[in-house]
């Protein structure tokens, strides 16, 4: 069980370490924002790791590679720099995994594209930082948004390393549901990220600020459990809401209602 740490913004760094830590959870998910903003404030990154190492925790993945899939190869070449350098980021602190996210996000999105740079990335992240790039999919995205898509990408990488990030938020609000989950393998799935939704709104109109603690709401995580044990599925589960709610509140109160 792990703890993203979107789940208790706008808390210090250091508080979300301190709350993961206290509610008991494995590991702590973090987003490469703030690794950026503790590499500015003068911080070292490999000491983070070690700090997060020695509190008994692990890093399952860093969110994410942005723009990390333009549509043209000029596009791709220019976004490489950036990408390298949230790579190395990511493996600085000794994350497992760091997240590709299928952006810029346009209605066109070719998959065949996708596939090509999301099999350079792959080869990149490991010849270079060695970090494994897991793809992600996001439900309320005009291109990559359902299971389907995101396996496509990932299986026509062609590369021993293709795996996917789920979240069974962007099951839902993509349409694809969670019966599709027993078809794959389990070391298919890098991470998963684990949380609710309510009744209303539909499910067209949700957007991360629904999300709910697990349980609270009305999807069928129970059965996703089951199909994750049918599938030999042996990552993590990763917290990760967006509630502005729970933001205002105590960082430690929300991340122990969130593991139990």
């Amino acid at each position: 069980l792990t703890l993203n740490t979107s789940t208790i913004r706008p808390a210090s760094l250091d508080d979300k370490i301190a709350a993961a830590v206290e509610a008991g959870y494995d590991g702590i998910e973090l987003w490469v924002n703030e690794l950026e903003k503790y590499e500015a404030d003068g911080g070292n990154l490999q000491d983070l790791g070690k700090r997060i190492a020695d509190e008994g925790l692990f890093v399952p993945n860093i969110i994410g590679l942005w723009g990390c899939m333009p549509p043209s190869e000029e596009e791709f070449n220019a976004s490489l720099e950036a990408t390298r350098n949230r790579m190395r980021m990511a493996a600085a602190v000794g994350s497992r995994h760091v997240a590709a996210i299928p952006q810029p996000d346009r209605e066109d999105f070719d998959l065949k594209w996708g596939a090509e740079c999301y099999r350079r990335l792959l080869t990149i992240g490991k010849d270079e930082f060695g970090i494994t790039v897991a793809f992600e999919f996001v439900g309320f995205f005009k291109g990559v948004h359902r299971l389907g898509q995101a396996s496509a990408v990932a299986l026509d990488a062609n590369h021993p390393d293709a795996c996917l990030i789920m979240d069974t938020f962007h099951l839902y609000r993509g349409g694809s549901g969670y019966e599709g989950v027993r078809h794959i393998q389990g070391h298919f799935i890098a991470d998963f990220h684990w949380n609710d939704v309510p009744p209303v709104p539909s499910r067209e109109e949700l957007g991360d600020e629904h999300r709910l603690l697990p349980g609270e709401g009305i999807l069928p995580l129970s059965d996703v459990l089951q199909s994750l044990v049918a599938i030999d599925y042996r990552g993590p589960l990763s917290l990760e809401i967006f509630r502005r709610e729970y933001w205002e509140q105590d960082p430690k109160k929300i991340a122990k209602q969130g593991i139990d």
